[in-house]
């Protein structure tokens, strides 16, 4: 591994309250120094960071990586490579694959798949359920001794309560966090969009936000009682918002994440019929946008997230009902937060890094998030007054399914570090 100084950025590494213009030394893939460095007469190799952010490397706790089974939308060499380009250094891969994430074998297949790629650091999130059918539990004890940081049926809510709570209980014996797709399928019916003014307008079936707050709701029953560890998954409604403040309020322990989607896009988008607005769970109203906005302003969502989903460009051109729900957003995340947080003074970058790099880092429990000395050079270098257009032509992944084609965004990443490592350079 290169030595490497990265020279004269504003460093801003929250797990260590620091936000100071300061030097980061690189040695053996591992942070040596972080301050002043007199670099005359050495020959490390710098990068002069001048007028940029340097930060630890970026992570995403709710991705679809697609491998195993749909290697055609994407992999996990294409998704590593899309994460860096964004600026993740770490990402968590959900188990809703072909086979599902559901036994030791499958886990251990992602870690190795990811270090064949050498990219950046892929973490497997392991299904709470067989096949993710939500019956019986899955050997999540296995999972743990592969290496999985947490639990979830993303795409299936589970409906059965009493395995939820046998999962949450099981889970707790090894403090790992229960990950959950709220939805209440019973409500849920053939829906393709936000239940509301436009779906009626547009002659399309919707789904009620009960159905999303009330397995939350449920869920947050259940942790009174077992104590554990419980994640709400890509929460899109007011009432989400509320219910998780309150739960926050009695000090259980609930944490929950957003997309940069639903922070800036509202149901009136599917108007146009583009099925690159279809997503789980669907885009709502702008009450709750504001909600959700708020909801970060006060700390009550912890983490920023994309839920990149890759799908190919023949499923999303079937008509609006029968297409897939799923947005790719990896590369552009970053930019799209900062247009809806940053731009409008809701946070500043402090605390959307927190958001983005400690905050997850806890909650799935990895040594990650941080530019603590002798922690792994994982760092990202931003430069947040680059104006630039998305081009969903020129990503990474291997799919196209983005909305945000031509948008205009003011912040980018320009050096991806993983592990002392140079993976993505504007």
């Amino acid at each position: 591994m290169a030595d490497m100084l990265i020279k004269n950025g504003r460093v801003i590494d929250p797990a260590n309250h620091l936000d100071t213009v300061a030097d980061i030394l690189i040695r053996n893939g591992k942070i040596d120094q972080v301050g002043q460095f007199n670099s005359s007469g050495s020959k490390i190799p710098s990068i002069d960071a001048a007028n940029q952010l340097v930060v630890p490397g970026l992570i995403d706790m709710h991705v679809h990586l697609r491998e195993p089974g749909d290697e055609e939308e994407e992999t996990i060499a294409s998704g590593s490579a899309a994460a860096v380009a964004g600026g993740f250094t770490s990402v968590v891969c959900m188990p809703n694959t072909d086979p599902p994430i559901d036994n030791e074998a499958t886990v251990d297949f992602v870690y190795r798949q990811a270090a064949e790629a050498g990219i950046c650091n892929v973490f497997p999130a392991g299904a709470i359920t067989k096949g993710r059918a939500g019956k019986e539990m899955a050997e999540l004890g296995q999972m743990i001794r592969a290496g999985v940081v947490a639990f979830t049926d993303d795409g299936n809510g589970v409906q059965d309560t009493s395995v939820m709570q046998r999962a949450l209980k099981y889970a707790s014996m090894f403090d790992k966090p229960v990950c959950q797709h709220c939805q209440v399928d019973s409500l849920a019916g053939r829906w393709c969009m936000n239940a509301g003014y436009h779906a009626t307008v547009l002659g399309l079936p919707g789904i009620n936000r009960l159905a999303e707050e009330l397995m939350l709701h449920r869920d947050i029953q259940l942790i009174k009682q077992t104590g554990n560890r419980y994640h709400a998954q890509h929460v899109s409604t007011a009432g989400s918002v509320d219910l998780i403040r309150q739960a926050k309020d009695r000090q259980w322990k609930v944490t929950c994440e957003v997309t940069p989607h639903h922070l800036l896009l509202t149901d009136e988008s599917c108007t146009t019929y583009d099925t690159n607005y279809k997503v789980n769970p669907p885009l709502r109203t702008e009450k709750d946008v504001e909600a959700l906005l708020q909801g970060v302003k006060d700390g009550t969502i912890d983490c920023l997230v994309s839920d990149h989903a890759p799908h190919l460009q023949s499923e999303k051109e079937l008509e609006f009902l029968a297409a897939p729900c799923g947005i790719i957003s990896l590369e552009c995340a970053l930019g799209l937060y900062v247009k809806a947080l940053i731009e409008p003074g809701i946070i500043d970058w402090p605390r959307l890094i927190e958001m983005m790099t400690v905050h997850p880092a806890r909650i799935l429990d990895i040594d990650k998030g941080t530019l603590t000395v002798g922690a792994d050079a994982d760092v990202t270098i931003i430069d947040p007054r680059y104006n630039w257009f998305v081009d969903v032509n020129a990503f990474y992944s291997k799919s196209r399914n983005c909305p945000y084609d031509k948008w205009q965004l003011s912040a980018r990443t320009t050096h991806t570090i993983v592990k002392g490592e140079m993976q993505f350079q504007l």
